[in-house]
C-alpha cells in the first residue's frame, strides 16, 4: 500500500508520466489491468511504476537463478579414464559424453589418464587418447592446460569455449521455440544443468574398475617361460633336499655289523 502522495509515475512502457497523485496513478494502473509498484521508496516524491507485478517477480527469480548458476560455472570437474590405459573404447565414449555435459553447463573439466606398472613404458598410448578426446570436444571446448604429469598419471584441463557454446545454446533454444516451448532459453539452461547433475551423480555412484587387470601381474611369453624355468629349478632343488633327507635317514638306519 503506497501511503505517500504525490508520486513520480513511470508508465507500463517505461514512459515518464511525471508527478501525479497516488489515487490517480492507481486508477490508471487499474484501467490497464496492471499494478502500481513502488520501485524507489527513498526518493521524494517516491518513484512508482505501472507494471505486471507477478511477471516482475518471476523475472527477478530468473535473474537470481542465473546468477547462482553463473557462480558455479567455474567449478572444476574430474573425469578419470579408468585405472589404466586398458580401458574399453565404449567406456571412453561414456566419459567423453560426461565431459560434454559438464562443459555445456559451463564447468571446466580435468581429464586424467592413469598408468599402471609397465604401461609407463608406453605413455604415448595414453597421450594419444587424451589428444583424441580433445579433438572430440573441440566443438565446445578449448585446451586450458596441456598434459601435465603427476606420478603415474597425466592430466589435461579443458575449458568451455563461451562463443561456441552460446551459439549452440541459441540453436537449441530456436529448436524449442519451433516446437512451441515457452521460455526456450530458460528451458535449455535448466536442461543442461540437469544433464550435468546427472553426469555428476553417475560419477559419484560409479564403482572402481575392478575388471582392469593389474599390469604388474601380467606376464609376457618370455616372462612366463622364465617363471616356469624358475618353478622347475625350485622343484629340482626341493627334490635334491628331499633326497638328501632320505639319504640321511638311510644312513641312520644302516648297521655296519651287517657287512660281511
Amino acid at each position: 500500500m503506497i501511503r505517500i502522495s504525490p508520486i513520480r509515475l513511470i508508465g507500463a512502457e517505461n514512459e515518464q508520466i511525471g508527478v501525479v497523485e497516488t489515487y490517480e496513478a492507481m486508477r490508471m494502473a487499474q484501467e490497464q489491468g496492471l499494478d502500481l509498484v513502488e520501485i524507489v521508496p527513498d526518493s521524494r516524491p517516491p518513484v512508482c511504476k505501472i507494471m505486471d507485478y507477478g511477471k516482475h517477480k518471476y523475472e527477478l527469480s530468473q535473474k537470481e537463478r542465473k546468477s547462482r548458476a553463473a557462480s558455479k560455472s567455474t567449478e572444476m570437474k574430474e573425469i578419470r579414464l579408468g585405472r589404466s590405459v586398458k580401458i574399453d573404447p565404449h567406456d571412453v565414449k561414456i566419459r567423453v559424453d560426461q565431459s560434454r555435459r559438464f562443459l555445456m553447463a559451463g564447468h571446466k573439466v580435468t581429464i586424467t589418464q592413469r598408468f599402471r606398472g609397465r604401461e609407463m613404458m608406453h605413455r604415448g598410448l595414453g597421450l594419444d587418447r587424451l589428444e583424441q578426446i580433445c579433438r572430440d570436444l573441440s566443438d565446445i571446448a578449448k585446451i586450458e592446460m596441456d598434459p601435465r604429469w603427476l606420478g603415474k598419471q597425466a592430466s589435461i584441463i579443458l575449458a568451455p569455449d563461451r562463443v561456441k557454446i552460446e551459439a549452440l545454446k541459441r540453436q537449441l533454444a530456436k529448436q524449442k521455440q519451433d516446437a512451441g516451448i515457452a521460455d526456450a532459453e530458460e528451458a535449455v539452461e535448466a536442461e543442461l544443468h540437469a544433464q550435468a547433475q546427472a553426469a555428476q551423480d553417475a560419477i559419484d555412484q560409479d564403482a572402481p574398475d575392478d575388471d582392469d587387470d593389474d599390469a604388474d601381474g601380467i606376464e609376457t611369453g618370455a616372462e612366463a617361460s622364465g617363471s616356469d624355468a624358475q618353478k622347475q629349478h625350485k622343484s629340482a632343488k626341493k627334490d635334491k633336499y628331499e633326497k638328501q633327507e632320505k639319504k640321511k635317514d638311510f644312513m641312520q638306519d644302516f648297521d655296519p655289523n651287517r657287512i660281511g
